[in-house]
């Protein structure tokens, strides 16, 4: 996935840059690898480098915001051990224009070269890959990865020593400079001696978690559509057309027919949203206030149809052309039937489609085809099974006035979730329309409404009477007004944890009553003296600070090198949280993780914080504009800013994602993504710490 992501970046880069463009094909740079045996028990491993004229490659050792630096990562193993740092030679050092900076730099030819120490008699290869960058004197390529493979002959006596340890202790400085990402030999040591989670690993893990829950979702939501008004009197009607054929072997052919098409019908919707949006327009999407406004007034749109201000209906003629070709009989026939199902039903099913293709259109290119099958997978279901099984259909209920409620609690539904976009647009440019205990707000009137329509205390003009309460109606109510009972006392600043990744963050709460103890004891704790600008413990005030915040009362930076030079100031390092405004996940690992008093006493005592927004929209002064290294467009947000400084520092374009630095900028362990687990992050904060120590 990884190279995946940046074989795609760097195609985006190459056809969308305005300033530079470059074919594939150029490679300024080409590497070759050689062994040099030293001794027995001692090798070399030589990198050469030939490099095209006018063109330079870069040092391993060049400041954080220059050009990425040339650097190797080693797989590991037990039949080496390696001795110090690549050795480099002497590098030119001038003025570069492309950055604005002094660099040192290789013309013509550079050789790099690596000794290890032998620990097996057997010959064996070393394997793994460098990281480089190249320009000349007014463009520079995208950074580029080569693999290399060594091969070693093996030690003679080394079967007369004691066996090598399955883990090595490698010299963290010597693998992995200030600039490269973290996916080598360090990235499993640690992760197997601090319980540390491999970025790479833990990609993947939240990935493939992410599709499963959202298919689950999308299932139920398969299963709430069928109990609606436009579906469910349909399963008696289509059923029934399969058991008029007197060949049972063919019925249920034509059932199982009719069951496919309805799946193949919806996850070509999700394949086509995959295609024409897909992830390449995820950012877009997620922040932008254009479409997270669209999205919710849709979601009113549909809400107000649910709750029976009026009907969303396809136009005749298509419904009546699909259901003349449904008449064939046969597999054409079938999948008519299925495609004018999905007509027919579009007016209840269209919401929920609809909240599932914009909950998933922001993801990755598999999500909305994930979420339609999962969607059409459930509403196909009973149509199948009870052509299979017509007998069922005696014991299904009756339509009435039920299947109507079920559609006005769908529609409560679509008011309380399509609030989300609002807030989303609402946090990235600062509006403040809806701030945490407003979005509380209207979600308890809206739940408690809920709740007093599953009790008949509420009537919609196309509702029936309703005699009495039935039990699964009273149980629903009942969980309803728990619902809204846990949610009161988030108006006052409790933390409600269950929703932290749906609510706007606690720092836009105007009346959050431990905030207001924090600051009391701030205050008049310390000796009584007035708040001063400067928050305690902090080298100066925040940049940012009027619009940007932290959770739980902590104090930090949002701006990289005001926060790195209080890091060298008081000798801390530095914790970096790459967050944004809409991301759902971040606002999980503030709530259940940060919130653990360990966490916290370890975040506000031991480092320097630094939140990064890769999604805000304040417009930054011209003086702290910057240009690009991977497309050369001008960076004018602080959102642009910094999701382009992880790109280009990190390669990693996801959020949550934590980097532990010391004060030069160089990091001290592989950084973590999304994990809910305290003790993983725990053992990230404290290893961090331990390597700062280390290397004072």
């Amino acid at each position: 996935m990884k190279k995946f992501q940046k074989l795609l970046l760097l195609l985006l880069i190459i056809l969308g840059s305005s300033v530079t463009a470059f074919p594939q094909v150029l490679k300024p740079v080409k590497w070759s690898f050689t062994t040099k045996q030293i001794s027995n028990s001692e090798a070399q491993l030589i990198f050469t480098a030939t490099i095209e004229p006018a063109w330079h490659l870069y040092s391993q050792d060049i400041p954080p915001d220059g050009p990425v630096p040339t650097s190797f990562t080693f797989e590991p193993g037990p039949e080496y051990k390696l001795i110090g740092k690549v050795k480099e030679p002497k590098a030119k050092e001038e003025f570069d224009k492309n950055f604005d900076m002094v660099v040192k730099y290789f013309a013509d030819k550079a050789v790099f070269t690596q000794k290890i120490e032998v620990l097996t008699d057997k010959d064996f290869v070393i394997k793994g890959f460098l990281e480089f960058m190249c320009c000349d004197d007014s463009r520079c390529l995208p950074p580029d990865e080569v693999d290399f493979e060594f091969r070693v002959k093996g030690n003679p006596d080394a079967g007369k020593k004691t066996e090598a340890p399955a883990v090595i202790a490698v010299d963290t400085a010597a693998l992995v400079p200030a600039d490269t990402v973290v996916a080598s030999a360090v990235a499993d040591t640690v992760a197997q001696d601090t319980g540390e989670i491999n970025p790479d690993e833990a990609g993947g893990l939240e990935e493939h978690s992410s599709l499963w829950a959202l298919f689950f979702f999308s299932f139920i939501a398969g299963l709430a559509a069928i109990l609606t008004p436009c579906v469910f009197p349909m399963i008696p009607m289509t059923v029934t057309f399969f058991l008029k054929e007197k060949d049972k072997v063919k019925a249920k052919f034509q059932a199982l027919t009719y069951g496919f098409s309805i799946i193949l019908i919806y996850t070509v919707i999700g394949t086509v949203v995959a295609i024409t949006l897909g992830a390449n327009f995820a950012n877009f999407l997620s922040t932008h206030w254009l479409p997270n406004i669209l999205f919710f007034l849709i979601f009113m749109f549909f809400a107000a149809s649910f709750l029976g201000m009026f009907e969303i209906t396809l136009p005749s003629w298509l419904i009546n052309k699909s259901d003349s070709q449904a008449d064939r009989g046969g597999i054409v026939g079938s999948f008519f039937m299925a495609f004018t199902l999905v007509l027919v039903s579009f007016s209840c099913t269209g919401p929920i489609v609809g909240a599932i293709l914009v909950a998933s259109a922001s993801g990755q290119v598999l999500e909305p085809i994930i979420g339609m099958l999962g969607f059409s997978l459930a509403f196909a279901l009973p149509f199948t099974l009870f052509a299979f099984f017509p007998r069922w259909l005696n014991n299904m209920p009756k339509s009435g006035g039920w299947l109507n409620s079920v559609k006005v609690v769908l529609g409560f539904i679509e008011l309380a979730l399509g609030l989300k976009f609002l807030s989303i647009a609402d946090q990235t440019y600062h509006w403040g329309i809806l701030d945490r205990e407003v979005y509380l707000a209207f979600w308890i009137v809206i739940f408690t409404l809920m709740g007093f329509y599953l009790l008949g205390k509420l009537k919609f003009s196309h509702d029936s009477d309703l005699k009495f309460i039935s039990v699964p109606r009273l149980s629903l109510a009942i969980i309803t007004f728990t619902f809204v009972l846990y949610m009161i006392p988030g108006m006052f600043g409790a933390p409600l944890q269950a929703l932290s990744g749906y609510l706007p963050p606690q720092s836009t709460h105007d009346f959050d009553l431990n905030k207001i103890v924090r600051d009391n004891v701030q205050v008049f704790g310390g000796g009584g003296g007035m708040a001063s600008e400067k928050p305690t413990g902090l080298c100066d005030k925040p940049k940012h600070g009027e619009l940007l915040h932290l959770p739980h009362g902590l104090e930090g930076y949002f701006d990289y090198e005001q926060g790195l030079a209080c890091a060298a100031q008081q000798n801390k390092p530095v914790f970096i949280d790459f967050t944004g405004h809409g991301c759902v996940n971040c606002r999980e690992m503030e709530a259940r993780v940060w919130s653990d008093p360990r966490v916290l006493k370890k975040l506000r005592e031991e480092f320097i914080i630094v939140a990064l927004y890769v999604d805000d929209k304040t417009q930054l002064p011209e003086s702290e504009w910057i240009t690009s290294t991977y497309d050369g467009k001008v960076k004018k947000t602080i959102g642009k800013k910094y999701a382009d400084f992880q790109i280009s520092r990190f390669n990693v374009n996801a959020q949550p994602y934590y980097v532990l630095l010391d004060t030069k900028g160089n990091t001290l362990v592989p950084p973590k993504a999304y994990d809910l687990d305290v003790e993983n992050f725990l053992a990230f904060l404290e290893a961090g710490l331990t390597e700062f120590k280390a290397r004072q």
